[in-house]
């Protein structure tokens, strides 16, 4: 019975790629590997570098595992996108827009739909939902990605919020439209929290607004994204197991057991202890989210303090891995904490492939993270992921 392990390491990129000055000219010095190791005496990965890093950035010999990197194929760097494409899907390019672009349009749309739809101040571009729920802008992201959708979850529950955001999605072609709430909040409080952050930018403060912790839920929905022909869902509709440990339990859509733990420590417990639990075939896809964190926080330290505890923890469990199964270990952008910005840099990313069974061999820089998807799909021997090339025959 064997079992696959995608390890995303959040935006441990690799070097800016070629075509960074179209999406910020300043990304085009980012390396977040390479500016990490010359800014942090401590940093201690030779599980990772073994396994292809040291070869990937330093030319060194090449591994005995499979190995190689690849390109971002969607605009930007995005983690919700990033992460569409590592399990098959290539997003659609979007656009920005804010709510005073288009709450008219919205309003519109969710009235012919039989909703409520209200203003709760004439000069603000908010809307009020059936009573219970706040669209507005993201405030967390770049200006114009992202639409919220924020409940209360005592008035609207989340399978109705998810129907409310689909119409929201139908309608705009931002980059996502994330629906989210809680049972411990209320309409009135997540009203308070509405301020405008940036000139024209009106919307919830998310960490403000009590929807997060115990009872909270999200549902994110990116743009020109088919849920339906990545590889999760068809492994769901096929009937393999799939685990979804980290921030992959909230950004990728999926049947089966979910962990939404931001802890690296914890995270790495649950998947090491579901993989020695589980007893029949199965995918465990995991994101070690708490280094995109310290990328955003512009913290090298911690950064590394992180990569050491994840190469430490890999060193223990490959040994535990069994003859057949596999683990690929990735990222979906980059975020390096030295470049002079908080926000994601378009980087390469590594792809390190190991197993008992897996060949020597590189896989070469792929255009398309959707490769990886692919390759999982044959891997169990599933249908084709809709987009991306498997490269299972270089690898076993």
């Amino acid at each position: 019975m064997k079992k696959a392990i995608l390890l995303v390491i959040d935006s441990f990129g690799i070097g800016a790629m070629d075509d960074c000055e179209e999406f910020n000219a300043s990304d085009c010095r980012a390396n977040t590997y390479k500016h990490i190791r010359e800014t942090v005496d401590f940093l201690s990965i030779p599980t990772l570098y073994k396994l292809g890093l040291g070869t990937l950035v330093d030319g060194q010999e090449a591994p005995l595992n499979a190995y190689g990197s690849s390109a971002l194929a969607h605009h930007g760097a995005d983690t919700y996108l990033g992460h569409q494409e590592i399990v098959g899907s290539c997003p659609k390019r979007s656009n920005k827009k804010l709510m005073k672009d288009i709450h008219g349009l919205l309003a519109t749309a969710l009235r012919d739909a039989g909703y409520q739809v209200d203003y709760p101040w004439k000069d603000r571009p908010v809307l009020v939902v059936n009573d219970a729920c706040v669209v507005g802008d993201n405030l967390e992201s770049a200006v114009g990605n992202i639409i919220n959708l924020t409940a209360d979850f005592k008035k609207m529950p989340f399978p109705e919020l998810k129907e409310v955001g689909k119409i929201v999605r139908a309608h705009v072609d931002t980059s996502r439209v994330i629906a989210f709430g809680g049972p411990h909040t209320s309409l009135q409080h997540i009203l308070s929290t509405v301020h405008e952050k940036n000139p024209g930018q009106w919307g919830v403060d998310a960490p403000k607004a009590n929807v997060y912790g115990k009872g909270y839920n999200v549902f994110h929905m990116g743009y020109g994204v088919n849920i339906d022909g990545q590889f999760p869902m068809i492994a769901a509709r096929n009937g393999l197991k799939v685990y979804r440990v980290g921030k992959t339990a909230d950004v990728l859509h999926g049947e089966g057991p979910a962990y939404p733990i931001v802890d690296t420590d914890e995270v790495l417990r649950v998947l090491e202890e579901t993989y020695l639990q589980e007893s029949g075939e199965a995918a465990f896809l995991v994101n070690v989210q708490e280094t995109d964190l310290a990328g955003h926080s512009q913290d090298a330290q911690w950064y590394a303090k992180l990569l050491n505890t994840t190469d430490l923890w890999l060193a223990k469990f490959l040994p535990k891995m069994k003859d057949e199964d596999i683990i690929i270990i990735m990222a979906d952008h980059g975020n390096d904490p030295t470049i002079g910005h908080s926000n994601h840099t378009r980087e390469y990313v590594p792809i390190l492939v190991a197993g008992q069974k897996v060949k020597t061999a590189t896989i070469g820089r792929r255009n398309s993270m959707a490769d990886v998807g692919a390759t999982l799909s044959e891997f169990f021997n599933l249908p084709q992921t809709e987009e991306g090339e498997s490269f299972y025959s270089d690898i076993l």
